[in-house]
């Protein structure tokens, strides 16, 4: 069996009952292999679960207790980690908060998680929210790791109590949470298909308090992984040299980073054959891209798609065309029901368009303290209904079409952007598109293309993406005006900021380029 098909088999079997087990299991069991790797700090499995005994000793003494929520407003690193699973092995609750939130932002997710204790960087700076809440700063866990006198039950810890929450970017209003039990966590080892074999060594770009961190620690101790941590200047001559010098099988980047790789010329003579895979991340990458990677790297590409609230949904297969990849986001992942419904939640025929809702037991439990929001997204039988849209195509492939806020209407057609910005995007004088409708006399609402052009010095002009969107697709799905700016603002998830480009619409003062 070929190295990139040795996927799906976690080394870690046993029933354990909650995360906590399980790391402690992983400590004894993995003793110094590698759990996480960045720049030059390594912490081994054994470290990881006996700083986390440690750590609980001081959270005990800052009066944290099962149940209670801990805020981590730290950045991806060793200490974040241990943190978070510290709090998972007392029986708490770990908020993963990003540190590039605002303070309103902030002072939205504290009141509704009512946080016992936040961990931040020195000299870090806690937002107002009517509330005492503790402070631990960094500088004070470094001694807690070695502590020996923690008093510890892990197994009172139940399968179904909470165990963290993961705050949505809140592109669309302030930050929701969705939180998780042990249970979920556990699911996410069985959705994993081809994404983790055991001992992978994956170069992960994602902040920690992304659900792709925070959802899938089970996962990532189950099968042995290293997580080894892009450093926070990201650059092509780095990633490349991380790449080879940690033995990477799994490394994952944006269609950008991926296109700088190919230009090195060190990159003919890199040892890469580690590599299990690649993936590709928050947007599409043209064929001829995927084409050129896989031909240069050795090793095949996926492309996955989940949220927040499901951290496993969907993803391509090795094999699958380059069509497919850019144009798709593959099949359900193991485990995971989908379906496309009508806006009464009827399933729709095969081809149509419609809203994505999904199945499974890695599923988010609910928003935390938010009812109303959560009886909104999440059925009575089990299926979160998303704001998604999207099709499936004859092979069972999920086509996005966009967001159901990013939709508009257009003399009466609904236009879904990501559909216009992928074939904006296949032009060659294009690097990303996003599009965001703006309202009109008459005909209701048009759209306006915001382009990143692939060389600043040669741009497209409007007249050619045009015609390059009519002779793809129907005329009312064309963008009716073009902005030409150097970057895309992006939301602290990484994903566009559609929010920014409408109030770039309405002063455009408030968005640079």
């Amino acid at each position: 069996m070929s190295r990139a098909e040795d996927s799906g088999r976690p080394v870690l079997t046993g029933d354990y009952r909650n995360f906590g087990e399980l790391l402690l299991s992983a400590g004894q069991e993995f003793g110094q292999r590698e759990a996480l790797v960045s720049g030059d700090q390594r912490l081994s499995y054994a470290q990881w679960a006996r700083s986390a005994q440690g750590m609980v000793a001081l959270l005990r003494e800052r009066g944290v207790q099962p149940g209670d929520r801990v805020a981590i407003i730290l950045p991806s690193s060793a200490d974040y980690a241990i943190c978070s699973a510290a709090v998972l092995l007392m029986g708490a609750v770990a908020s993963g908060i990003n540190t590039r939130l605002g303070p309103r932002e902030m002072q939205a997710i504290f009141a509704k998680s009512s946080p016992r204790l936040a961990i931040t960087e020195d000299g870090f700076v806690l937002p107002d929210a009517g509330m005492s809440i503790q402070q631990l700063l960094r500088r004070e866990l470094a001694a807690a790791y070695d502590r020996s006198d923690a008093r510890l039950d892990v197994a009172a810890v139940a399968p179904d109590a909470p165990a963290c929450i993961v705050w949505t970017s809140g592109t669309t209003g302030l930050p929701k949470g969705a939180w998780f039990d042990h249970h979920n966590l556990k699911a996410a080892v069985s959705t994993a298909g081809v994404m983790v074999a055991a001992y992978d060594r994956c170069l992960i770009p994602l902040p920690f308090a992304h659900a792709g961190y925070m959802a899938k620690q089970w996962q990532q101790v189950a099968f042995g992984v290293t997580y080894v941590l892009t450093p926070p200047v990201w650059s092509a001559s780095d990633m490349l040299r991380i790449m080879v010098e940690e033995r990477i099988t799994a490394a994952f980047g944006v269609p950008t980073q991926w296109a700088k790789l190919l230009e090195l010329p060190e990159l003919a003579t890199a040892d890469l054959s580690a590599l299990r895979f690649c993936g590709i991340s928050t947007a599409p990458a043209p064929p001829e891209l995927v084409e050129a990677l896989t031909r240069t790297l050795g090793c095949p590409m996926i492309v996955r798609y989940a949220m927040t609230e499901s951290p496993s949904i969907s993803g391509t297969r090795f094999g699958d065309a380059p069509e497919i990849l850019f144009r798709t986001v593959g099949r359900p992942q193991q485990g995971i029901e989908l379906q496309i419904v009508d806006s009464d939640g009827k399933p729709l025929p095969q081809g149509n368009v419609g809203r994505i809702r999904v199945r499974g037991s890695v599923v988010m439990r609910g928003y935390w303290n938010d009812p109303e929001a959560t009886a909104r997204v999440l059925t009575p039988d089990g299926w979160l209904i998303s704001d998604d849209i999207g099709r499936l195509d004859d092979s069972g492939n999920l086509i996005l079409m966009g967001r159901l806020s990013d939709m508009y209407i257009r003399g009466g057609y609904k236009v879904y952007p990501l559909e216009v910005e992928k074939m904006l995007e296949e032009h060659p004088s294009v690097s990303r598109a996003a599009i965001v409708g703006k309202a009109a006399p008459i005909i209701g609402e048009i759209g306006v293309a915001f382009i990143v052009p692939a060389d600043p010095a040669v741009p497209p002009n409007a007249d050619e993406l045009r015609q390059w969107c009519r002779e793809r697709l129907a005329d009312y799905k064309t963008p009716d005006a073009f902005e030409f700016v150097p970057v895309l603002p992006v939301t602290p998830m990484l994903k566009v900021d559609k929010k920014a480009l409408r109030a770039r619409l309405a002063d455009p003062e408030r968005m640079p380029g």
